[in-house]
């Protein structure tokens, strides 16, 4: 059915998203064969679909896709991300209003302090490990924050969520112990903050407010809270700690944007934007067709998984004129958090705290490069830094 398309190896570590098989395929064709399904290219027709009731969240087949099992296969099935229909929005009504713009707002300024105290570390030398040195202490801060637990608890949540970052990555298998003992340790950490809150302890926090809102709907059952509460950490340390590594990555390569960043920090919200346009750390939305569908004369049969590729379609020379990155161009949204009724629950908070870390980096930061060779995950499925040895001078 699918013979005329072209193919991309997506399996393969050595093809990116954002590489040159990618781009060539995307001119041939709106969409492209992969060992995991269809990979689809071009920003119409990502657009159309995310749209599309024809079309369910994919992701919950992931652990299939990949042949993991154990405590996160379970946890991803019955995630918010894995479910849909009544049982997807019975889950998002918790979550949703717990994270709202006003409640998310007030904790600016804990987020800008997490970032200030590490740059006056990052201060006290003119280089460092990046990643370790402060976006993986900066997202479990944060992370540690909004769940209300001490700032100086961020390693074990930290670790645990990076660890659970390994099963979204097309070598999963490799680490399927790590994983489901990071998934199991995570859980009991939830339940532990659930029975704080019972307590009358952590008021006001995002699991006070999860819970609350859990009392008050009466539908879900305690592990589906606790399962929301894990993802919500998974999604909160990983997406930020992958995306600081990745977009300071871009402002290496490009000082010219590091300048002009600093020049104006009315820029933050829109560099934020083209991180995940230019290098995200999340390659491609899924979603997944219960029905047969055609598209644009291609018969999609129901059951196909489509990849909807972020780069790709954030740089479809039909929207996109120049594909440099480029902070202070005007371009057209991207895919990043998905879309549609799987939008990404916690994208205000990630847009939030990212701007509070590139506060503080602009101020800490004169120049930046490269200390040595970065080591980089795979770029597709979830990818990010392993390591980002960078030496910088210091601003004023």
């Amino acid at each position: 059915m699918h013979n005329g398309l072209p193919y991309l190896d997506l399996s393969d570590p050595a093809v990116s998203t954002r590489g040159p098989e990618v781009l060539a395929a995307r001119a041939r064709h709106w969409c492209a064969r992969t060992p995991y399904g269809l990979a689809v290219l071009r920003y119409r027709e990502v657009g159309r679909i995310l749209r599309d009731r024809r079309f369910r969240q994919g992701s919950h087949n992931w652990p299939d896709t990949v042949g993991i099992e154990g405590a996160f296969a379970e946890f991803w099935r019955q995630s918010v991300i894995g479910q849909e229909g009544a049982a997807h929005r019975r889950l998002r009504a918790l979550a949703v209003p717990a994270l709202s713009e006003d409640y998310v707002k007030s904790l600016v300024p804990a987020f800008d302090e997490i970032a200030d105290d590490l740059c006056r570390r990052l201060r006290e030398t003119d280089h460092c490990e990046f990643q370790e040195a402060f976006c993986t202490p900066f997202a479990g801060q944060a992370i540690t924050t909004l769940l209300g637990m001490a700032r100086e608890d961020w390693p074990l949540v930290a670790r645990n969520a990076s660890d659970l970052g390994l099963a979204m990555g097309i070598g999963a298998k490799q680490h399927e112990a790590r994983f489901n003992a990071a998934c199991e340790t995570l859980f009991d950490l939830a339940d532990h903050l659930v029975a704080r809150v019972r307590r009358g302890v952590n008021r006001g926090s995002y699991v006070a407010r999860m819970v609350a809102a859990f009392d008050t709907n009466g539908d879900c059952t305690h592990d589906e809270l606790l399962n929301t509460i894990v993802i919500s950490i998974f999604g909160g340390v990983d997406t930020t700690r992958a995306l600081l590594g990745l977009g300071l990555s871009l402002f290496i390569d490009h000082p010219d944007q590091w300048q002009a960043l600093r020049a104006d920090d009315r820029l933050i919200p829109a560099a934020v934007e083209e991180f995940i346009r230019a290098r995200p750390t999340t390659t491609w939305a899924t979603r997944e067709a219960v029905e047969n569908v055609e598209m644009n004369g291609q018969v999609i049969a129901k059951g196909t998984v489509l990849h909807l590729l972020v780069h790709a379609t954030a740089r479809d020379p039909a929207i996109c004129d120049d594909p440099r990155f480029d902070i202070t161009a005007r371009r057209k949204r991207h895919f990043g958090f998905g879309g549609g009724a799987h939008h990404c629950i916690g994208h205000y908070v990630a847009r939030t705290d990212m701007a509070a870390a590139l506060r503080a980096l602009r101020r800490t930061f004169a120049t930046v490069g490269y200390d040595g060779v970065p080591e980089w995950l795979p770029d597709s499925g979830n990818t990010g830094a392993v390591r980002l040895p960078i030496r910088y001078t210091l601003a004023p």
